[in-house]
């Protein structure tokens, strides 16, 4: 199973340089130096876990990618397009050298898991959720700010609170989760959520915004969080939960005709005047007409006429023919 790990910029520029330089380099001519950096090698002995292709992962990532339009949605007040990355491993320390120093750092913790996660907002998105959710234009900010304002703060705990939501939905048919907010931070030294050489799974999402730049937002998971349920992660069934054996259809279905739906009979609509209407008094007695049928309405509308009777002592209407309008 191939890895989605992506290469580093140094790994790149290795791989660059290595195609620049003279291959017909026979191995006796390799100095003993250019060897310094290898090591003997067991399989299995440095299994780190790393995530390779953990297929209920992916599946989860995807799932929330949708979910999660309906949180930036009243903000925005477009529909935004969400795409989610292949999940990554690095250590912390790597991580925060690739991102800036002031970003918005969301930290929760998984119940079930006994475990923390992360969620990483870039302060320019911040700013652009604020600016629309409050009226103004979908644009950027790109001026550069050392903290956030007391309204982007509350932008924010909607955002957190929307996404661990989301979560919690997209992780429902692997395991159910529960997501408590613990603190937020600005600055990754400040964040105590794993030591700087710990490995985390890295999920990034990018939300397509019209007229400007793509914003971008990672969820990231402790490495240690999630090795105990390794295994279900990597496996393709989705969940474990034993579900009735009536098909969506049919769900849906039941689901329908359980809609409650107000009915009423129509018996007369009788005419008096406004002279009369004035004069009323208790015990008074309007004459009405009975037409064909009784009219039987469901919320409001015309559907079948009916016949006024009596069933065990009570009330009934017998329903004749159906009305076609």
């Amino acid at each position: 199973m191939a890895s989605t790990r992506k290469l580093s910029s140094d790994e790149v520029n290795a791989l660059i340089e290595g195609l620049g330089s003279d291959s017909s380099a026979s191995p006796a001519s390799l100095d003993v130096g250019d060897m310094a950096d290898v090591r003997p090698f067991k399989f299995g002995s440095d299994d780190l876990s790393l995530l390779g292709d953990y297929y209920a992962l992916r599946m989860i990532n995807e799932r929330f990618a949708r979910f999660a339009r309906s949180v930036f949605l009243p903000m925005l007040r477009v529909q935004p397009r969400i795409s989610s990355f292949p999940p990554e491993v690095k250590s912390f320390d790597e991580y925060a050298a690739g991102i800036d120093s002031f970003m918005s750092l969301n930290i929760s913790r998984i119940e079930e898991l006994r475990g923390s996660m992360l969620t990483v907002l870039s302060p320019s998105f911040i700013s652009v959720l604020t600016n629309s959710y409050y009226g103004g234009k979908i644009e950027g900010n790109k001026s550069r700010r050392p903290e956030f304002t007391a309204t982007e703060e509350r932008v924010i705990q909607l955002i957190n609170r929307g996404l661990n939501e989301t979560l919690e939905n997209s992780w429902r048919d692997l395991m159910e989760i529960t997501l408590s907010h613990q603190s937020s931070e600005v600055n990754t030294q400040f964040a105590s959520f794993v030591d700087g050489a710990d490995l985390v799974i890295i999920c990034s999402f990018v939300v397509q915004l019209p007229d400007i730049d793509a914003a971008s937002f990672d969820v990231i998971y402790p490495l240690q969080t999630l090795k105990p349920i390794a295994a279900q992660l990597r496996s393709r069934v989705q969940s474990d939960r034993i579900e009735d054996d009536q098909s969506w259809r049919d769900r849906m279905e039941r689901a329908v005709l359980d809609i409650p739906i107000k009915m009423t009979a129509k018996l007369s609509e009788p005419v008096v005047s406004m002279s009369k209407l004035i004069r009323l008094k208790e015990g008074d007695v309007f004459p009405i007409q009975i037409g064909d049928g009784v009219e039987v309405l469901m919320d409001e509308h015309r559907f079948y006429y009916g016949e006024m009777g009596e069933v065990g002592g009570q009330s009934a209407i017998n329903l004749t023919s159906r009305i076609v309008e």
